[in-house]
């Protein structure tokens, strides 16, 4: 009695678990349909974009309350049932990094040897015929044949590589090429998860294929082929710039916001000296105000929301209600939620307000928003300081970058080395600004803005900002990115359209509801009561089947649903199996409580093997 006590103890427990688990996907289905309802009110070509803007504009608010904890719309569709590709549309793109480019790029001048260039139309044809999957294996044994044994070392000796001399051997050389392939799979691979992450896919999935130099990318609900082939394709640029200050800032920002509020309320431009002067006045104040609560803090504040007091109204403050400049600090002006991001772009964009800000400043976005200032985006300021508008520096100078734990504390660190070029220019970087930030963007982004302490002359630098060792290696495959120029490639792409996944899903559904359905109608009719029994321990198998699935984020596909057909198919068999053999007992005339156990013990042997 106690086991089965314990036992109804756990099944309670796990139904409990599974309608927890379950309740997110409803309320992710609910706000989605507030959506579209939303979106509807938009014209046709419209409602896509209308959609999104509503759900990033919730994907951080309170959309489920259970009492204990209130769930953001963002926690919720993290939790609910993940749809595959067959079932939702979108796009799988398998790409691949092409070796062949690792290799020229090491090489440099030397690749126009036509020893080298043979060697590496040989090691692509073998490739290709698939005789071999050993490329660089085969590249360097065709150059030593082609070239008469001369020494491969030879072409890759440079005087930014330490790892590579006139003496290395074959052998060595081979090594250090196989280890920078790998580096520049590496890179690909996190520029990519970067790149998808910033598109707006929900849920998707991105893996590299073992024993290979390919990257399979997943993407549901995608409905814009082209502008993901253009993404991914794109070579990565890294790119160290100066920055300004958030203080230096603020009083351009003050006034700013203040002229985006005049041009909404649509007033005439007041023009006399003392209203003007007044009007200064306030925002020199306001701007005062905001750098002492600045202070000294760092590029990577971290203030949190208390109450409604580091809000803005929208009416009166509409740039700080989108842009909140509470959480400046370092190189970074303010922060805004990922539905807000759009509606910053557009403000700093206006002539007028661009007027107000230095003519050698860029406003650029963090990578991924900060979970400490509730999923906020922070927005930093760089300084163009050279004439052509490019970085002063790029990430070709980056010889290495490794991530390491700093010598004091828990906490770690990035170690980067460069180039002789990238040593001079950074030790003049870095000397120029000292107590400033030095921002590390990569396509377009923000990745880190370290504060510099002191001149950097010998090309070797650590990078701190109370990392992670997982953040720190991000940081550093970030760093790496820029090192060999070896973009991945797409060399096949499958797009499965939404409606062909809603079809699926149509077909899929209606046969498992047809097929459940009959199931529990003939266990009902057949064996009466305890058909009908079964029938509720059934529908209990279904569910917990489902709640286990989501709790694992797990991804239902077709054959999925397949599976789930069969796992009831094997669940009624076992059923079947135990009548018959109660009857069987029942027949020879055992008593019903003897039967029925004698009837379970007997059934067990082949329910198992049924099973296995």
């Amino acid at each position: 009695m106690q086991s089965k006590g314990f036992i109804k103890l756990i099944a309670v427990l796990l139904g409990l678990a599974c309608v927890y688990q379950l309740s997110f996907t409803f309320k992710t289905r609910g706000v989605e349909k507030k959506a579209a309802a939303y979106a509807a009110q938009f014209p046709l070509d419209q409602q896509a974009e209308a959609e999104q803007h509503y759900l990033d504009s919730v994907q951080n608010l309170s959309v489920y309350n259970l009492g204990f904890r209130k769930f953001t719309y963002k926690e919720c569709k993290e939790k609910e049932l993940n749809l595959g590709l067959d079932l939702k549309g979108g796009m799988n793109v398998m790409l691949e990094v092409q070796v062949a480019d690792v290799i020229k790029a090491l090489a440099g001048d030397s690749q126009n040897d036509p020893a080298f260039v043979q060697a590496i139309a040989e090691a692509t044809e073998a490739m290709k015929q698939g005789t071999s999957s050993d490329y660089i294996g085969d590249f360097v044994k065709a150059y030593s044949r082609l070239s008469n044994g001369r020494s491969i070392a030879e072409i890759f000796v440079s005087p930014d590589r330490k790892d590579i001399t006139l003496e290395s051997s074959d052998g060595d050389v081979e090594k250090i090429l196989k280890k920078e392939t790998e580096a520049a799979i590496n890179a690909s691979f996190n520029v990519l998860r970067s790149r998808i992450d910033h598109f707006g896919v929900t849920q998707p999935n991105i893996m590299r294929l073992p024993n290979s130099h390919r990257i399979l990318v997943e993407l549901p609900g995608v409905k814009e082929p082209q502008r993901v082939r253009d993404l991914l394709q794109g070579t990565a640029s890294l790119e160290f710039w100066t920055t300004y200050d958030a203080n230096e800032v603020l009083p351009a920002l003050v006034a700013a916001d203040k002229l985006i509020k005049t041009e909404l309320e649509q007033a005439p431009v007041v023009t006399e000296p003392e209203t003007a002067s007044a009007e200064a006045e306030a925002a020199a104040e306001t701007a005062g105000d905001l750098i002492a609560e600045v202070g000294a803090a760092d590029s990577t504040a971290t203030a949190q929301v208390e109450g409604d007091e580091l809000r803005y109204d929208r009416a009166q403050n509409p740039l700080f209600a989108v842009l909140n400049p509470r959480f400046a600090g370092g190189a970074a002006i303010g922060a805004a939620y990922k539905a807000d991001m759009a509606a910053v772009n557009e403000y700093l964009a206006q002539p007028a307000v661009r007027e107000l800000f230095p003519a050698d400043i860029l406003f650029k976005w963090v990578v991924k928003g900060d979970d400490k200032i509730d999923g906020r985006f922070y927005l930093y300021a760089i300084r163009v300081s050279t004439p052509d508008g490019k970085a002063p520096l790029d990430g070709s100078v980056v010889t290495e970058a490794t991530e390491q734990y700093a010598q004091r504390g828990a906490t770690a660190e990035v170690s980067m080395t460069m180039n002789a070029e990238g040593t001079s220019e950074w030790s003049r970087m870095t000397g120029e600004n000292i107590g400033k930030c030095i921002a590390i963007v990569l396509d377009g982004y923000v990745y880190s803005a370290p504060r510099v302490n002191s001149k950097i002359d010998k090309g070797q630098s650590q990078i701190t900002g109370d990392f992670t060792i997982q953040e720190a290696k991000d940081l550093a495959n970030v760093l790496n990115s820029g090192k060999v120029p070896a973009p991945a490639k797409i060399i096949q792409d499958t797009v499965v359209g939404p409606s062909l996944g809603q079809e699926s899903i149509n077909a899929g559904m209606m046969s498992f509801v047809i097929a459940f359905i009959l199931v529990l109608l003939y266990m009902g009719l057949f064996y009466k009561t305890a058909g009908w029994m079964s029938d509720i321990a059934l529908l209990t198998n279904v569910f917990l089947l489902m709640g286990v699935l989501v709790s694992f984020g797990a991804v239902l596909t077709l054959p999925g649903i397949a599976g789930i057909v069969l796992t009831m198919g094997m669940a009624v068999d076992a059923n079947v199996i135990i009548y018959e053999r109660i009857k069987e007992e029942l027949r020879g005339g055992k008593g019903l409580s003897l039967a029925i156990k004698d009837g379970f013990s007997k059934a067990y042997s082949a329910i198992i093997d049924g099973n296995l």
